[in-house]
């Protein structure tokens, strides 16, 4: 009867081990949209949905698009001033060339058709107009309202080898209930800019966890065959 019991918790412990990795957030650093960097500023389009950016590049295919107006900024890093924008060197090191803005209207939408949960987050700066971000449940804007974050406005200050007004990013964040399917981003075109826009997490830039189960698995596997060894003979 023992033995049939350490069978079972070995079977649950390899299956743990042998289980890939849950499945963690997305994020979007609006890296690489442009063709070259520093470079004119491009729109995003399908670039992460399996088509281009208007700048002909493509992404990772989350099967996430972007309307006309939504662009990619070119950021300034040290020695390059491409806009009046940067990271500041702060935040992810592969997040510092590119970022998203609107450059017409009041609003730009993501669409995400496969839908998301949880929480939604990002970084932005807005040292002149605040802001605010909308998360439906449908596509464009529609359905239930289920979360909405208030972007005030941030400060501007950092180091001057930058050469950029609108910096430091700030992060903000929100966790909602049911499944969201769109994003708008509001406020005042060409004044607002966005970067590390994460869905499934109220932490930007959060990524996926490790594999939980694969290591916990290896744990008891390795814990079992211990206690095997030490078990003394009956």
């Amino acid at each position: 009867m023992k033995s049939l019991k350490w069978f079972a918790v070995v079977l649950v412990a390899a299956s743990l081990a042998s289980a890939p990795a849950m499945a963690g957030p997305i994020v979007l650093t609006f890296e690489g949209v442009a063709a070259t960097y520093p470079g004119s500023d491009a729109q995003i389009l399908s670039f992460y949905s399996g088509g281009t950016s208007s700048a002909g590049t493509s992404g990772p295919n989350y099967g996430i698009s972007f309307p006309e107006n939504a662009l990619e900024i070119c950021l300034n890093t040290p020695g390059i001033v491409c806009s009046n924008t940067s990271r500041g060197g702060l935040g992810d090191p592969n997040s510092q060339k590119g970022a998203l803005y609107f450059a017409s209207g009041a609003t730009t939408f993501l669409d995400d058709p496969a839908g998301f949960t949880t929480g939604f987050s990002l970084e932005y700066a807005a040292i002149y107009f605040g802001g605010s971000v909308d998360v439906f449940s449908g596509l464009d804007g529609a359905g239930t309202l289920l979360a909405t974050l208030s972007l005030p406005i941030t400060s501007s200050g950092c180091d001057a080898s930058y050469q950029a007004g609108f910096c430091p990013f700030v992060p903000v964040g929100v966790a909602f209930s049911g499944t969201a399917q769109s994003i708008g981003f509001n406020g005042t075109a060409d004044q607002i800019v966005f970067d590390d826009v994460t869905l499934g997490s109220d932490t930007p830039g959060a990524t996926p966890e490790p594999a939980s189960f694969a290591l916990l698995g290896t744990g008891l596997l390795t814990m079992l065959g211990l206690r095997r060894r030490r078990a003394p003979r009956s």
